[in-house]
Order: structure tokens, then sequence, then C-alpha cells
């Protein structure tokens, strides 16, 4: 198969070269689509010359400067409503026509972007392997005897296989991440209601996701910083917070990550050894490797499909299943056979364990920045999902089903190839609101791993200049705050822990600062030109929205401001007014506040 490259950077400078236009390109992807859709079914419905008409008209009076996407082609899975084309969720007995397109359909195509057809996926998004579907299985984009992963089967490979920049898919269970990890590409799925889920087919409606592939992580931190909008017409929609802005995609500081103590690899004699290749590029990287209990997530995601949740799953399919049975697969039928006699105490009591399940996988990752993971134990084949349509597609969700019901971001990445040639990844999952932290991680292991891109274009990355930064705010004390003394308890009551001891850059003076009978004294630190030393401090971590109640707390002269500290490193941290040294008492000499306040109590004594 000739080589591609698709990527949002290589078509914008294209067109800004003139070496193509939107119609070209798209027409050219178009008749590639028509000639691979015989082999791999990854089309339900690919868009018409007409169909595509009225996008490419309203390209003609804009330009690649005036729209991010301009001309950019994207693929929408088929359980997603693009206005005027049959919207089928791989049934067609269930397809109607949508008058109006999904949210984020609407959104790309404002942004310049141009939908060029609907992808196959497993019926009702139920399933994670690509081969439930009366439009054909689909199979593996490097390997015919693997699948592609689903149930965003034909979303990954339009992204794949070339005929799209960037794709929609879904994930209630792992849709958007295993096809992902089985093609070489990576898959974001955000937050919950980060995307809007407006205009599309449910699954489970309240775990729902929408999710992007793209052939880099920095693709798809800049569609989700396009994209990621409160929407009025999704009642699950959330706001996102500002700390998960495109601003927060960059380059690592020292991090913490997990790894399940006991890792599950279903027999497969490759993975284990890969899986470690990716966490030592991560260690490398500057991460402390940490060592978890697994146990409570796995116990999470046996919920999904073994919990009431599947009642919801019936809900959307339900009706069909009970008027014409033979519209739906019978997988699809078997998969969701006991939805009718879960109780609402069923649903309940599975809500109390997975709310207690949720506190305790929280407690492991609030002292972490993410968690690494395969991103399924080992592939499966078709030929396995033939004999058994169940058990391999359900070992495909081990690492993956509890992610929504947990409320975690996540992001699956390639790291290796198989020595079959099959595509191997990882994940890493976080909070929620973590999204563009974690595309950064995502972004640091494809830089390390240095593997082609899908469609064997060479990865040409640079290091991200600023600082990555997630859901906490990292605060450099240097005085009362220190761990031990009479204030740390502010920092500890608000969640925070201790990342480093360090020192400053010495360009700094340490002041004891005037004080009231009776009050705490002070440490005013203060960035001097000249004559300045390396000041004894600390850098805590706490949640940012712990912040702004932290930040009101702080008396004058004291202000939070930037420091630099001994790697050349900037943090928010404690600085000093000018005004407030009047009267102050120079103790740099000591090259600290503890070493101050020991010879002080010393003196007293």
């Amino acid at each position: 198969m000739p080589s591609f490259d698709l990527r949002l950077s290589t078509l914008r400078a294209a067109y800004r070269a003139k070496d193509t236009t939107p119609a070209k390109l798209i027409g050219e992807l178009r008749a590639k689509a028509a000639a691979l859709n015989p082999e791999f079914n990854l089309f339900i419905h690919l868009l018409s010359e007409d169909e595509l008409a009225p996008y490419l008209a309203a390209l003609e009076v804009q330009d690649v400067d005036t729209l991010p996407l301009y001309g950019i082609p994207f693929a929408i899975k088929d359980n997603i409503d693009l206005a005027g084309i049959p919207t089928t969720a791989a049934c067609p007995a269930f397809a109607y026509m949508p008058a109006q397109s999904a949210t984020l359909v609407a959104q790309l195509i404002a942004l310049g972007a141009v939908p060029i057809g609907k992808t196959n996926l497993d019926q009702f998004a139920t399933g994670l392997n690509g081969a439930r579907s009366p439009y054909g299985k689909c199979k593996n984009s490097v390997h015919p005897d693997y699948p592609s992963g689903g149930s965003s089967a034909g979303s990954a490979l339009a992204v794949a296989l070339g005929v799209a920049s960037f794709a929609l898919g879904t994930d209630t269970a792992g849709s958007g991440r295993v096809p992902a990890a089985l093609n070489n590409l990576v898959g974001l799925k955000g937050t919950k209601g980060l995307l809007s889920t407006a205009g599309v087919v449910p699954a489970c409606r309240t775990l729902d996701c929408v999710t992007y592939f793209t052939a880099t992580a920095r693709e798809a931190s800049e569609l989700l910083a396009l994209t990621a909008k409160e929407d009025a017409r999704d009642a699950y929609s959330r706001a996102n917070p500002q700390f998960n802005d495109a601003a927060a995609f960059g380059a690592l500081p020292p991090f913490r990550f997990g790894v399940p103590a006991s890792l599950e690899f279903a027999g497969c004699a490759e993975s284990p050894a890969l899986f470690e290749q990716a966490r030592a590029a991560l260690v490398a990287a500057g991460g402390t490797a940490v060592e978890i209990d697994f146990a409570p997530f796995v116990e999470a995601a046996k919920l999904l499909y073994e919990g009431p949740w599947v009642a919801e799953r019936y809900s959307v399919a339900g009706e069909l299943m009970e008027k014409q049975p033979e519209a739906v697969l019978p997988v699809i039928r078997d998969v969701l056979a006991k939805a009718p006699g879960t109780t609402a105490v069923d649903a309940f009591r599975a809500q109390y364990r997975l709310q207690a399940l949720k506190k305790t996988c929280d407690a492991v990752l609030d002292d972490l920045d993410f968690v690494l993971t395969p991103s399924y134990p080992r592939p499966v084949t078709l030929a396995e999902l033939e004999r058994d349509p169940i058990g391999p597609n359900s070992l495909l969700g081990y690492y993956t089903n509890f992610m929504n019901l947990l409320d975690y971001a996540a992001v699956a990445a390639p790291t290796a190839f198989m020595k079959n040639g099959l595509p191997w990844g990882i994940t890493v999952f976080g909070r929620a609101f973590t999204d563009q932290y974690l595309l950064s991680v995502a972004d640091t292991l494809q830089r390390s791993c240095g593997l082609p891109l899908v469609g064997g274009a060479s990865p040409d990355f640079a290091p991200a200049k600023k600082p990555a930064r997630n859901d906490r705010v990292r605060i450099v004390v240097c005085g009362a705050h220190l761990a031990g003394l009479p204030l740390n308890g502010q920092l500890r009551a608000r969640g925070a822990r201790l990342v480093e001891a360090t020192t400053s850059a010495p360009h700094y003076r340490l002041h004891v600062l005037p004080a009231n009978e009776g009050e705490t004294r002070r440490p005013g630190m203060e960035r001097v030109a000249r004559e300045g030393a390396a000041i004894e401090v600390e850098v805590w971590e706490l949640p940012s929205a712990e912040l702004g109640s932290f930040l009101a707390g702080i008396p004058a002269p004291l202000a939070l401001g930037k420091v630099e500290l001994a790697d050349g490193s900037w943090e928010t941290g404690f600085v000093c007014e000018g005004y407030g040294l009047d009267g102050a008492i120079d103790i740099t000499h000591f090259g600290g506040w503890r070493a101050w306040l020991a010879t002080a109590k010393a003196s007293a004594s």
C-alpha cells in the first residue's frame, strides 16, 4: 500500500503551497475509500460527489488561514448524526434520517473540516472487535488475521488506511482505545461530557463519550482544544476547566505514574516485554513508577456487562429486539438477553458498589499523575472470535471497561509493533479533566518510541517547550508552610502532597518579616539582581480547585508569583512585595527558614 501523510500540519502546508485543493484531495480520498471498502468494510455510507458539494463549496470563500480545520477530511462513526445522511448504528432496521448533525460534527464542519463518510461499527456500539456488523467484518489495517478492534472499527480504519486525517468514534467500554491500539493510532477517550454527545445514538447514555482517532497525540490535543465546549443540547455536557485548555499540552515536569502490581497478558509471549519498554521510556522521561493494586479497577470493569448497565444498552435496542428480533445480530441479542430481568434494586445495589470502588480507586490516583496499562492483554484473532464471539471480545476490554464508570480520562498510544507486524500500544489514564496532560504523556511516548506513523510517514516531533499541566498546581514554599512547620496544615487540609525538597536558583535573599506579638513569624523571599543565594524550598502540589481559597488566605505583604528553582524551572510560589521588607531582618546566610529557626530556638534557650 502506498505511503500517505494526512496529518493536519501536512495538509495545511500543502494547501498554503497550492499543491492541492480540498476538492482535489477529497475526490482522491473518496476514490481510494471506494477501492478499499470491499476488502475492509470500513464505510457504511461514503458521501457522493453531490453530498460532498455543499461542504466543498463553503470552503471556496474561505482559506487555510481563516478556518482552523480548512479542508481537513474526517470520518464519522455511524452512530453519530450527519444531517441528511442515514444513521444506522449498524442496524438497517433501526436507521433514521437526521435533520440536524450531532453537535460535535456541526462544530467540526464550522471549523472547516469535511465529512467523507459514515463508518462501520459493532452493531449498537456493542463490542470491541469490529466483527459484529451486518455491513461486513472489519479486519485489521496491518494484519488480515486480526480484527480492526471496535466498536469504532471503521473510524479507526479510515485514519489507519489513509482516507481521513482524523475520525470520530465513541467509547463506552473501550471502543475508542482498543481499535487505536490495534491500528497504530492515538485514541482519545476524553472526560465524560467534555465532548458533546448530542446527536449520538446511546450505548449507555450515562457513560458514553465521543472519541478522536489521530496519527499523533498533538493532533488530538488540537482537536480537543477546538471542540471541548459545553453544549446546551446535551444534558450530560460539562464545562472544560481552564487548567485543561490547550496550554496544558506540553513537556512533562517530573511525574509519578502507577503501574498495576499484577498485570494480565492472557498468555501473550510478547506483551510483557513491550509493556516494560513503555514503562522504561516513561522513567527515562522523568517519571517514577509506583506499583498499585489494580483489583478494584478490575472489579469495577466487571460491573459494565455483569451489572445493570446492560439494561441501559437495552433501552436503545430492546424495543426493536422485541418486535423484530431477526433485525439484531444474535451475538448482540445474547449480550442484552439478561437486561429485561434487571430490577431497580439491582441497579441501586450496583451503584452503591460502584461508588465504594470509586472511592478506593480515586484514593489510588490521588498520589499519582496517571496510571499506565496495556491497552489490552493480548490481541485476539478473527478465527478466535468466529469460534467464540464473547470470550475473546471480553478479554479486549480488561483494561478499558472501568474507565467511564469511574469517570476517568484516557488516551491510547502506539508504542511498538509485535513480531508479526501487528501494532501494540499502551493506555494512560487519570482523573477527570486531565485530558491535555495525558495527551502530553502520549506525545512523550510517541517521540521516545519513534515509531513510523500510519501510512509510513516519518515522525518529525519537536519537543514541547512549555510545561504540561494537569488538575494539580505546584506551589513553592520557603517558610511556615514547609513540612512539619506551623502552617503546613493549610496545604495538607487542601489535599496537597510534597513533590520535592530543593532550593531556589541562586538569585534570592531571605528575610524575617516584622510580626505583631503572637503572630506566626514569616519569611519574605525576594529576587535580586546581585548577591543572591540559593534558598531552601519545598515544592508542594495541591488540587487546582483549592488554589483560590489558599491564595485568599495569604496575608500581605506576601503573594504568589513565579519562583525560579535550582534546575532552572519556574513554579508558582511565595514572594514578598518590596514594601514589606521595611524593618525585616536579612537571614540569607542561613540558607533557609529551618536553619534560621534552629538558630533562633537555640539562642532563646
